[in-house]
């Protein structure tokens, strides 16, 4: 290491020459990760939608009390977890890599509104993971099954309502999760607007899917009598936004190759 420092140094045209190789090479490498994570995360994402639609999506045919979910978490596992948004935890975790690649992908023109969404994702993937009841009532479930006294059923039964008062699907406690990522891709949105390295069709496929999805969030959250109205929103704005996973891991793959 030694060595290759005190080449660099005795000769500057090799040096710079050698930062710049290793400046692009890790580069490449930012966006190759980026675009298969964002790819990944569609493919998930249409897994979400089919699971959803054969389930019904609708939320008011969840299980409703603690007692329920543990239930359902005892009977069927997976179908349970889903319902307390353990995939969506997991993409949102899997799609960091891709947001950082378009951090990456814009610096320059448009740079400080990609930090900023970039910032803003990483504060709502931790949002949601700190947040997320899945695996917490996965454990109580086990806890609640195995109890035989009533005392220790309901004690279990009260934490777990207190879980799903913080992290249930339409409720109040989850909005920033849900939120906060949105926010942090309509801010990448625009700034793939303004750093022109993607195609100004794609950034404003992002924009409108992910404002679409918004919509949705705050319409299942705060007026949930109009659930239909609410469906109707979400679906155009899902598939927007898994056409525009796609386009952006593809984009990412694209950009690779740019100022080689």
């Amino acid at each position: 290491m030694n060595g290759i420092k005190d080449r660099a140094g005795a000769d500057p045209v090799k040096g710079t020459a050698i930062r710049a190789t290793a400046e692009r090479v890790g580069r490449e490498g930012v966006l190759l990760f980026g675009g298969v994570s964002a790819l990944l995360v569609a493919a998930l994402s249409l897994v979400d939608v089919a699971v959803g639609t054969m389930t019904g999506g609708n939320l008011e045919a969840l299980p409703q009390t603690a007692a329920e979910r543990f239930a359902q978490l005892a009977d069927s596992p997976l179908l349970g977890l889903y319902n307390l948004d353990l995939l969506n935890g997991i993409t949102t975790l899997l799609f960091l890599p891709a947001l950082y690649a378009l951090y990456v992908a814009l610096s320059g023109k448009g740079s400080k509104l990609a930090g900023l969404g970039w910032g803003l994702s990483l504060v709502g993937a931790a949002v949601f993971a700190a947040g997320n009841p899945a695996l917490p009532m996965l454990g109580l479930s086990r806890d609640y099954l195995a109890a035989s006294d009533p005392a220790l059923r309901q004690s279990l039964a009260a934490a777990g309502e207190a879980i799903l008062a913080r992290g249930a699907h339409g409720g109040a406690g989850v909005f920033p999760s849900f939120l906060l990522p949105l926010l942090a891709n309509l801010l990448l949105s625009v700034a793939m607007l303004k750093g022109r390295r993607f195609p100004p069709a794609l950034a404003w496929l992002g924009l409108g899917g992910n404002a679409l999805l918004g919509a949705y969030l705050v319409l299942v959250t705060f007026a949930p009598g109009v659930a239909s109205v609410a469906t109707a929103v979400a679906a155009p704005g899902g598939l927007m936004s898994i056409a525009w996973m796609v386009m952006v891991g593809f984009g990412l793959l694209a950009n690779r190759t740019v100022n080689r």
